[in-house]
């Protein structure tokens, strides 16, 4: 939690002015029994007018300078809250984008979205109440007590003995809520990520008819979030009810003390009544606290929670980037291993290949058996266990890495576009791109119906994930959007599954054509890697075989297989 306070930096004097205020309204507060006192020993009991009018026109403006001051501390306090969650949101988004896919697969998505919205909306409302009440509560607490000794010594001890009563019940709840609210934060991210699964694979759930076991899923994940509410909310629920036990016993002492003093002549009426009302402030001003207590509780354990982020360091090795290339080879493995955190076993396994200058690689494989694992570590998503991968002549470890993706573009498996017009989807690729080039790339990705068939052309809107396309469409403009880039390096994984035939066969054609890009291609599909310079058949995470097509039908049992499956007749 320490760690994300530096972002209050630049709030200093809201941070000083909001207490400030606050302690301000305090005093007038701490006032206002010695006027009420004054009304009824002197005003009433005299019978005098004059000096009622009087003291209610103070009560009055000590009405009016207390609420000024509270406004004025609100306004300070959530200006400081706000910046501070704005400030806190911007950076751990940058945090998350600065991240690689190590430490994105280890903390997940929704626990990402989780800390992004709950919990730093936690952060907030902990840092607005604390600028608000932290010194307020107390010092009013403190206050009344003092101010009672000034009414009456032996009646102030009731105060004495009151106050650290009070202060064991309510820091005791807090002590025993601060783990429960940890857990509770825990049980909604998985909540949230039970929600976020079934949001994203919606189709294929109803698909399956599995609408009532998810619900059941579901029901129960949120009853186990419901328990752990309910068992932290006893708990904390024991806050009003035991302060408020405490303090009336202690109002009833006072009171019974009271008269009886009265009574011998030694305190005025006005005197217990401000007694009482000094007591009452202390029991408003700590179930405030208590409620303070609990915000600052579910603060504490929100931002810890965000630290764990900013806590995350990127594990991939960085190095300088260098335009110049040491050797033909546009891509070389050299005795490559991978495994993902957590996993069993290898990935990849002593895989070994070179790719030169504008040739085209295949990559064919079954489901598993490292294919986009393998695409993965030539922009650099991920860092080989062992050997080397060189890009340009250059280990890519040794290389800045945002320079290095200038150079490479991926298609990924799954099609992804943004809210946004087309244009804007295309400008991920080249932000500088004219529409002459966006039109150019839609033309080799086979894309050039699309435009023709919105009526606003590139201006057209694409819907959140491209929901409003097709999934070929999706596909092809996907690879447009990496041709605008006019990458050295272009990789295709699998990402002409939705094509037809006839449009594969013309989007092979169009990317043959390009005659200086390196290409790499995956794919389930052989017709797309015929005419490859060179194909790897990938088997359980190792290279089974290497060569052209030709060579490959005579070599290899594996790519046959595929071959035949596919082409029946033998024919291409």
């Amino acid at each position: 939690m320490k760690k994300i306070l530096k972002y209050m930096r630049g709030y200093e004097k809201e941070c000083v002015l909001g207490p400030l205020f606050k302690l301000t309204e305090a005093v007038f507060e701490l006032l206002v029994p010695l006027v009420v006192q004054h009304i009824i020993d002197y005003g009433i009991a005299e019978e005098d007018r004059s000096s009622i009018w009087g003291s209610v026109g103070v009560l009055v403006l000590f009405g009016v300078v207390g609420l000024a001051c509270a406004l004025a501390a609100q306004y300070f306090a959530a200006k400081a809250a706000v910046g501070f969650s704005t400030r806190l949101s911007c950076a751990l988004f940058g945090k998350v984008q600065s991240l690689s896919f190590y430490e994105l697969d280890n903390l997940g998505t929704s626990n990402i979205i989780t800390r992004m919205t709950n919990d730093v909306n936690q952060v907030q409302t902990g840092i607005n109440l604390t600028l608000r009440l932290l010194l307020r509560s107390p010092f009013v607490v403190f206050g009344a007590m003092i101010m009672a000794f000034f009414v009456d010594v032996k009646c102030a001890l009731i105060f004495l003995a009151t106050i650290p009563v009070l202060s064991v019940a309510v820091f005791g709840i807090m002590i025993l809520t601060i783990p429960l609210y940890r857990r509770v934060q825990n049980r909604l991210d998985r909540v949230l990520k039970k929600v976020r699964e079934n949001l994203g694979g919606v189709r294929v759930l109803r698909a399956f008819c599995m609408e009532d076991k998810e619900k059941a899923d579901f029901r129960e994940e949120n009853d186990r979030l419901y328990s752990s509410q309910v068992s932290v909310g006893r708990i904390s629920a024991l806050m009003n009810p035991l302060t408020y036990v405490i303090v009336n016993v202690a109002i009833i002492i006072l009171i019974q003390k009271g008269a009886v003093r009265v009574e011998s002549g030694i305190l005025t009426q006005g005197a217990v009544v401000a007694l009482y009302n000094y007591m009452s402030q202390i029991l408003v001003e700590l179930v405030k606290f208590a409620n303070l207590i609990i915000n600052v509780t579910k603060a504490v354990a929100s931002g810890n929670r965000i630290q764990t982020v900013f806590e995350q360091e990127n594990t991939l090795e960085h190095g300088k980037y260098s335009e110049e290339r040491l050797c033909e080879d546009e891509i070389r493995f050299e005795n490559v291993y991978l495994k993902y955190r957590g996993a069993g076993d290898w990935s990849l396994k002593d895989i070994s290949f070179s790719v030169g200058r504008g040739q085209t690689l295949g990559i064919l494989g079954g489901t598993g058996s490292g294919k986009s694992s393998l695409i993965s570590l030539i922009p650099h998503f991920y860092d080989a266990d062992k050997g080397r991968v060189l890009v340009f002549g250059h280990d890519v470890k040794t290389l800045d890495t945002e320079h290095l993706r200038e150079d490479v573009a991926v298609v990924m498996q799954t099609a992804v576009l943004f809210r946004g017009t087309l244009r804007d989807n295309m400008k991920w690729g080249n932000k500088d791109a004219t529409d002459e080039e966006i039109t150019e790339a839609i033309r080799l990705a086979q894309g050039a119906d699309i435009v023709a068939s919105k009526e606003k052309g590139l201006d057209e809107m694409i819907s959140e994930g491209g929901k409003n396309l097709s999934g070929g469409q999706r596909q092809r403009l996907t690879i447009a959007r990496a041709l605008v880039r006019h990458p050295k390096i272009l990789i295709l994984d699998d990402s002409a599954s939705a094509l037809d035939m006839a449009t594969d066969a013309k989007l092979r054609e169009a990317v043959a054509s390009l005659k200086d890009v390196t290409k790499v291609i995956v794919s389930q599909r052989a017709s797309s890697v015929l005419a490859a310079d060179k194909i790897i058949v990938l088997d359980d995470g190792e290279i089974s075989a290497c060569g052209t097509h030709e060579e490959l039908m005579n070599s290899s049992e594996i790519y046959r297989e595929i071959y035949h499956t596919q082409f029946p007749e033998g024919e291409e």
